[in-house]
C-alpha cells in the first residue's frame, strides 16, 4: 500500500511538473558583496563552493561579466529595469523611476507567471502586491522570528525559498528571486561577518592570501580624494582589514558565509530536481557587485577598479546544447542584460526602454553574435565628495578610462600590462592619443545610457 501511495505522490509531482513546464521557469540566484573570484571554479584557492560549481559546470560561466553600477541598490535597480542608472534614476536605495510594468516582474506576472522575490530589497518599501510571494529583509545576518528565536538570514532564504517552491500553483510557471544577504557584511557589528556557527571549522586552519596590492603604497597612489582617511572605503578597510589577524578573521568569516550560500544554492537546485523541474528552469547565479579584498587599502566596492565591477554569472539553461556544458565565455556581459535574457527565456518582448541585451545568442546561436567590447560604467557621490565621490569608467578588456566628474580627474590604465591597475597612464604624453579617444568614446557611451 504504501508504494502505491509513493507512486501517487510521485505522479502528482510530476504532473505538477509538466504543467508548469509547459513555459520555462526562472530562478534567479542573487548574492550580494560577492567579486567574480568569490568561487572555487574561477580559480579561488580557498573558497568551497561546490554546488556553484557543478552549476558551472552544467552550464556556462561568463567570466567578464560586470555591473554598471557598484551599489546594492542601483544595481538591484538595473537587475530589474535592464537599465543604467542614468535611467532609471535610482541613485542610492530608492526606489527606481521605471514604470513597473516595464520591469521583469512586471511584466512576467502580466503574462501568467507566478512571480516571487524572497531576500534583500534594499530599493525604498518592497510593492508586495506587485508579487505572488514576497519576504524582503536584510541588513543583519541573525533575524529575529514571531517566536522570538533567532534564525540566520541565509538559513531563512532557504526556508522562504522552499516554501514558494512547494506552495507554488500547479498551472503556471513561475519566477523566483532569490536575494540573499549574505555575504554583505553587517556594518554596525564590530564582528562585520557573522557565519552559522558550524561553519566555524571551515578555514579555520587556512591563510588567506594577501592581494599584492593591498599596501600603503597602492593607497597612496589612489587620487587624493579617494586615498586619504575621510574616505569611507578606507574608513571599512580600518573596521576589516588594518591589521594581518583582522584581515584573517574576516575574509575566513566572508568565505563562510559564502559557502553557506553554496549550500542553500544546493538545497533550493535539490528541491527543483525532486519536482521534476530542473529540466525547464532557467537557473542565474550572479551578484550584485564585486568587492575589495584590501585591494588598493580600501574595503566594500563603488569604484571602477577591477575587483570592485567584476561579479560572477553563471548560467544553466535548459535550452543548451549538452556539448557546451562547463565552458566559459570571456565576452563582455552586464547586469543590465540579465532582465531582457529573463524575458526572452520566457518569449515575452523585451520593452524598448531596456537597454540590455539578451545573452542566450552568446550560447544558443551556431553562429556568434556581434557584441560589445567595451561598456560606460556609472557611480553617483554618496553624501559627501569626502565620503564616496562619484566615479565613472570606460571599460575594455585591455584598456581602462576613468573619469572622476567632481574633480575633473581622469585616470587610465592599460589592464593587459598592468591589470590590477596600478600605473596611472592618464598624464604620460605617450599615451596622449589613447587618452583623447577613450575620453570622445566615453562620452558618446555615457550619453547613449540616459
Amino acid at each position: 500500500m504504501g508504494h502505491i501511495v509513493l507512486a501517487a505522490e510521485e505522479a502528482d509531482q510530476n504532473a505538477k511538473g509538466a504543467n508548469a513546464n509547459e513555459r520555462m521557469n526562472i530562478l534567479l540566484l542573487y548574492a550580494d558583496d560577492w567579486r567574480h573570484d568569490t568561487l572555487g571554479v574561477a580559480g579561488n584557492p580557498v573558497v568551497q563552493t561546490p554546488t556553484l560549481d557543478q552549476l558551472a559546470s552544467e552550464g556556462v560561466r561568463f567570466t567578464r561579466n560586470c555591473v554598471t553600477t557598484a551599489i546594492c541598490g542601483v544595481s538591484r535597480a538595473t537587475l530589474f529595469t535592464g537599465q543604467w542608472m542614468s535611467r532609471h534614476g535610482n541613485r542610492s536605495f530608492k526606489m527606481w523611476e521605471t514604470a513597473w510594468e516595464e520591469t521583469y516582474p512586471g511584466l512576467l506576472r502580466n503574462h501568467g507567471y507566478h512571480v516571487g522575490h524572497v531576500g534583500k530589497w534594499h530599493n525604498g518599501r518592497i510593492p508586495a502586491d506587485r508579487f505572488d510571494f514576497a519576504r524582503a529583509y536584510g541588513g543583519k545576518h541573525w533575524i529575529e522570528q514571531d517566536n522570538g528565536e533567532k534564525i540566520h538570514v541565509t538559513q531563512k532564504n532557504e526556508k522562504d525559498v522552499l516554501e514558494f517552491l512547494q506552495t507554488r500553483p500547479d498551472d503556471k510557471p513561475f519566477c523566483l528571486t532569490v536575494a540573499f544577504f549574505a555575504t554583505h557584511a553587517e556594518d554596525k557589528n564590530p564582528l562585520q561577518f557573522l557565519p552559522q556557527p558550524e561553519s566555524m571549522e571551515l578555514y579555520r586552519d587556512v591563510t588567506i592570501p594577501v592581494p599584492e596590492n593591498a599596501t600603503q603604497e597602492s593607497f597612496e597612489r589612489l587620487p587624493e580624494f579617494v586615498g586619504n582617511e575621510k574616505n569611507e572605503g578606507r574608513n571599512r578597510w580600518h573596521w576589516r582589514f588594518d591589521t594581518p589577524e583582522k584581515f584573517q578573521t574576516m575574509m575566513k568569516n566572508y568565505y563562510r558565509l559564502a559557502t553557506e550560500v553554496d549550500a542553500t544554492c544546493g538545497r533550493i537546485l535539490a528541491e527543483l530536481k525532486e519536482q521534476g523541474l530542473d529540466e525547464n528552469t532557467l537557473v542565474i547565479f550572479t551578484t550584485d557587485n564585486g568587492y575589495y579584498h584590501a585591494e588598493h587599502g580600501l574595503a566594500d566596492k563603488w569604484y571602477p577598479h577591477q575587483e570592485s565591477i567584476r561579479v560572477p554569472l553563471i548560467v544553466r539553461d535548459p535550452r543548451m546544447p549538452k556539448n557546451i556544458s562547463g565552458q566559459t565565455n570571456d565576452d563582455f556581459t552586464l547586469n543590465v542584460d540579465l532582465a531582457p535574457t529573463i524575458l526572452a527565456a520566457a518569449k515575452i518582448d523585451a520593452p524598448v526602454t531596456m537597454q540590455g541585451r539578451d545573452i542566450s545568442p552568446l550560447y544558443l546561436a551556431e553562429e556568434k553574435p556581434q557584441w560589445r567590447d567595451e561598456f560606460f560604467y556609472e557611480h553617483p557621490m554618496l553624501k559627501t565628495t569626502e565620503f564616496i565621490p562619484a566615479s565613472e569608467a570606460l571599460v575594455r578588456k585591455d584598456w581602462k578610462y576613468m573619469y572622476w566628474p567632481e574633480f575633473e580627474r581622469e585616470q587610465l590604465f592599460n589592464l593587459t600590462d598592468d591589470p590590477i591597475e596600478e600605473e596611472d597612464l592618464a598624464s604620460n604624453p605617450e599615451y596622449a592619443v589613447k587618452l583623447a579617444e577613450m575620453r570622445k568614446r566615453f562620452l558618446q557611451l555615457k550619453e547613449m545610457a540616459k
